[in-house]
């Protein structure tokens, strides 16, 4: 039996991750007493893991690296329903063919934090694997029965819904969820189901239902969410969602997401994805000055170095102080076509802009210099020096990109 680092639920909570934990004096005891299968799960959604995702693999292998085994649970088949949880609307329902991409493309990510060998090494299951093939009536008369209606109802993750329309498709996700972690408990020896917070309420029905089904001990522990000190999840951008994937979220404009951190969230976020101490993150984020640019920086760093190599982290770096001290040399770039002769046409082509209209106001607000003039008229057009030997565009004060003319 391998040994396991005793703790580590304390260190959780001292970084400021727990939220709520089902029986934690027994789940400390449990997982200081030796080696234990934990799972946490992925809906297969898109062809990539995001920020929010990331959260959740750092906090596997935080539980990996105290000793206890993870066990990452693929939503092949809850996928096929979706997740009430924390939405307003009905989530669209994929095909058996696009989920199965997902989860190919989500195996490969997850390596470059999961250990998948090993005495400890972690366990990819999809619950397709069990749910595809379930007899209705059977599934009833064992799981359902579990469940009161009148129970469920009060869950905030589904009286949410009740206002604007709760499908009974969607009304089973619990069943289906608290299902997975029996089936894991069962054929693993499973023990702790781990989530965000918006997942509390089925996961304490999964821990009820091995209590009651197996007469074991079950225990669920939720993680606080990736928010701004606004209260708005982090990872979304003018672009979008910030990818995981390198051709999705380029290293650069991931390592300049949080570059770009308010002040207010740097420590949060350094508690919650890096594995510095938390003596020297207190101290990093102490200032309230010029000072916080360089905690900044080594935030970006950490992280990128995390999801994308140290030879990135290192690149991205290069770039960005390229990008403030004017280096063209070392300066991000872009490629703009000849058809392309407006400033905004430019700022949308790169996709420093979402829109023609974020565009202008960009400008309006003085935010856009190109070769270091400051651009004024919204209907600025590119001088044919410009086109023929490209330039230096710059937005804000922070980003820079060497635009060439193909």
């Amino acid at each position: 039996m391998a040994e396991v680092k005793k703790g580590v639920l304390d260190e959780l909570e001292k970084r400021g991750l727990v939220k709520q934990v089902v029986y934690e004096d027994d789940l400390k005891a449990m997982l200081d007493s030796g080696p234990q299968s934990f799972y946490i799960g992925f809906d297969p959604t898109a062809d990539s893991l995001h920020v929010g995702h990331f959260m959740q693999m750092i906090l596997a292998k935080r539980l990996q690296d105290a000793g206890h085994r993870p066990i990452i649970l693929i939503g092949g088949g809850t996928a096929m329903i979706g997740d009430p949880s924390g939405r307003t609307d009905m989530r669209s329902m994929m095909t058996k063919e696009t989920i199965e991409h997902n989860v190919e493309c989500f195996k490969k990510q997850m390596a470059r934090f999961i250990r998948f060998e090993g005495e400890n090494g972690a366990i990819l299951v999809n619950n397709a694997d069990w749910l595809l093939d379930l007899n209705y009536i059977d599934f009833l008369r064992e799981i359902g029965a579990c469940f009161s209606v009148n129970k469920m109802l009060t869950a905030e993750c589904y009286k949410q819904r009740l206002e604007k329309g709760l499908t009974f498709l969607e009304f089973n996700y619990m069943l289906m969820q608290s299902y997975d972690f029996l089936v894991l408990n069962r054929k693993y020896g499973c023990v702790l189901q781990c989530g965000g917070d918006d997942q509390w309420s089925n996961m304490l029905a999964g821990a009820d239902l091995i209590r009651r089904k197996e007469q074991k001990a079950a225990f669920a522990i939720t993680f606080a969410l990736l928010t701004t000190s606004e209260g708005k999840k982090m990872g979304k951008t003018a672009k979008g969602a910030v990818w995981l994937d390198a051709e999705k979220t380029s290293p650069y404009d991931f390592f300049q997401y949080w570059r770009n951190t308010n002040d207010a969230d740097v420590e949060k976020v350094f508690r919650y994805l890096t594995f510095l101490p938390v003596e020297e993150i207190e101290e990093l984020t102490k200032y309230n000055d010029e000072r916080m640019n360089a905690a900044k920086e080594r935030l970006a760093y950490e992280l990128t170095k995390l999801v994308h190599g140290e030879a990135e982290a290192e690149a991205a770096l290069k770039k960005a102080h390229a990008a403030f001290s004017g280096d063209a040399e070392n300066m991000p770039t872009a490629v703009i076509g000849q058809d392309v002769k407006t400033v905004v046409d430019a700022l949308v082509t790169i996709k420093a802009a979402p829109s023609k209209g974020e565009a202008r106001r960009l400008i309006q607000g003085g935010g856009i210099s190109v070769d270091n003039t400051k651009i004024t008229d919204i209907n600025a057009v590119l001088t044919d020096s410009q086109i023929a030997n490209g330039f230096v565009l710059q937005k804000g004060k922070k980003n820079f990109w060497k635009v060439t003319v193909e």
